[in-house]
């Protein structure tokens, strides 16, 4: 696909989605729908073309802090949730219900991620530990590993193929090859508040609170690119890359939206105030030039 697509800039829809903060926003994999997570305990389900509210999902009993979605070619009827009552859910899109409840975890749970098969469920927690849960077992009562090294909150987890990535407030990311049973730890030095692998799996891209964002070779762990100009000092605020990764987009404590080019790491475009408050969250569209961004302010916006 072409790098030089437009990027959003037009707000399509507002959706009052939550009483108080928003804490994640996932497009669903044909990108048709959308999931929401917030402070009130409840994840919702939108159109995304519409902005209609299509089902709401409620048995956290505290805030629902991330979200995720089976990958490409894995079943598309469930997704998971992790939230501060220190417990990760597998749903059922159709049902509304809970199929899988996980608890383990002697904190809260900041990130949660399916393997490429969407049989397995990784957690990272405010406990420092990354905990994998097998969603097949009628009753999984105890996790199937428990990875320990961060040396402080795990606030991002993302698995593709055999690699497994984490971002820690230890300021440092931690790739483990699942197959070979290495780990590489790449020392950011700063908080880290999200974390990903490029669509290519070549690169890393991880926010820190030092107002940077910053893109990794995934390989020899060389700094490609440094993305300044947000404000993110505080708030766990997710950054992501565009559907061509061309462009690196993020959300800022001052309400904004930005957007930089990927390789030459200049700023592109700047959705000013797109919220009144912090925007904690984005999400890209897997196909269009669509995003989707979730507040403090209570509210999700569709940009097109």
């Amino acid at each position: 696909m072409p790098g030089n697509l437009p990027l959003p800039s037009a707000q399509l829809h507002c959706l009052k989605a939550h009483a108080g903060p928003v804490h994640a926003v996932r497009y669903s994999q044909d990108g048709n729908y959308i999931l929401t997570a917030g402070s009130d305990r409840l994840v919702r389900l939108w159109s995304a073309q519409t902005g209609l509210a299509i089902k709401t999902y409620e048995a956290h009993g505290k805030a629902v802090l991330a979200l995720a979605i089976p990958p490409a070619g894995a079943d598309n009827s469930r997704f998971a949730s992790a939230s501060e009552d220190r417990s990760v859910f597998v749903w059922d899109v159709g049902t509304g219900h809970p199929i899988r409840r996980f608890q383990g975890h002697h904190h809260r749970v900041n990130c949660v991620a399916f393997n490429a098969d969407a049989n397995v469920v990784a957690s990272g927690s405010y406990d420092a530990s990354v905990r994998f849960w097998d969603c097949r077992a009628q009753n999984a009562r105890l996790p199937i590993q428990i990875v320990g090294d961060a040396k402080d909150s795990v606030e991002s987890v993302q698995i593709v193929a055999h690699e497994i990535l984490t971002g820690s407030v230890d300021g440092s990311l931690r790739t483990y090859d699942m197959r070979m049973g290495d780990i590489v730890t790449d020392r950011v030095g700063h908080p880290i508040t999200s974390a990903s692998f490029s669509g290519d799996k070549n690169c890393i891209l991880a926010s820190s609170l030092d107002d940077t964002i910053r893109l990794f070779d995934k390989e020899n762990g060389e700094l490609l690119g440094s993305y300044t100009g947000h404000r993110n000092r505080e708030y766990r605020i997710s950054s992501t890359l565009s559907n061509t990764d061309a462009h690196v987009i993020s959300g800022s404590e001052d309400g904004s939206i930005f957007m930089w080019d990927l390789v030459e790491g200049g700023l592109v475009r700047k959705l000013k105030d797109a919220h009144t408050k912090v925007v904690t969250c984005v999400a890209y569209h897997p196909v269009e030039a669509r995003l989707v961004s979730g507040s403090t302010d209570g509210n999700v916006k569709i940009w097109s």
